[in-house]
């Protein structure tokens, strides 16, 4: 077991976090593109290009589409694929499952502790650049995370801590 320490110029992703990201960048070289190109040579043949709004509009959509790409290939370039199997399971990190207790409503929850862009509150999933996973990185069992949100400062109890 290793402990992982999280470094700001990496993006630490599950390996299905990396192929998502990776099917997301083919589509838009592939599909995403052609389609630009056709929307771009469709308004092209509506005639005068100086007052031609669609034509505008399709352009902006392409360099739209190029910065896309362009943020999936840094963010894969950097990424790094993690092995729960390898993760220590006695603090709070990167891929944790972490039961949490607010102290104030006695309410638990356990989150999965990921990266920005697999991040996903519907599926528990909550960035560890988020308020309240930036509070509990580092934080063992027992340990009272004080956390500023938006919403006011919490307190919450950590009360398990997994992998997987």
């Amino acid at each position: 077991m290793f402990t992982l320490n999280i470094m700001a110029n990496y993006t630490y992703l599950t390996q299905g976090g990396y192929e998502k990201l990776r099917a997301e960048l083919d589509e838009l070289k592939t599909t995403g593109r052609q389609e630009a190109a056709r929307a771009i040579a469709e308004a092209r043949s509506q005639g005068d290009l100086s007052e031609n709004a669609e034509y505008d509009a399709a352009k902006d959509a392409q360099g739209m589409l190029e910065m896309k790409i362009s943020e999936l290939e840094t963010v894969l370039s950097n990424a790094r694929v993690l092995d729960e199997s390898q993760l220590d399971d006695s603090k709070v990190a990167i891929l944790s499952n972490v039961t949490i207790k607010n102290l104030k409503s006695g309410k638990q929850v356990t989150y999965k502790l990921v990266s920005e862009t697999e991040a996903d509150t519907k599926l528990m999933k909550i960035s560890v650049s988020s308020p309240i996973g930036a509070g509990l990185l580092g934080k063992v069992r027992g340990d009272v995370a004080r956390v500023e949100t938006p919403n006011g400062v919490f307190e919450f109890e950590v009360v398990d801590i997994s992998i997987g």
